[in-house]
């Protein structure tokens, strides 16, 4: 079987910020901006894990 996940692109990792130039304002900031990112890939996991199950669901025999 195929798995769909291995038919993206796989994509670089971010280079790490140097936190030690950032005030304690922007790091802040920054993790704020993380955890919405989190929460947009957990959106994204989400509904790709609920189209796999339909798929899965509509071809069981």
């Amino acid at each position: 079987m195929i798995d769909i996940d291995e038919l993206e692109p796989r994509k670089s990792a971010a280079k790490p910020l140097d936190m030690q130039q950032m005030s304690i304002g922007e790091l802040r900031e920054y993790i704020d901006y993380l955890k919405a990112e989190i929460a947009l890939a957990q959106s994204a996991i989400d509904k790709k894990e609920a189209h796999r199950s339909g798929i899965e669901n509509l071809f069981k025999i």
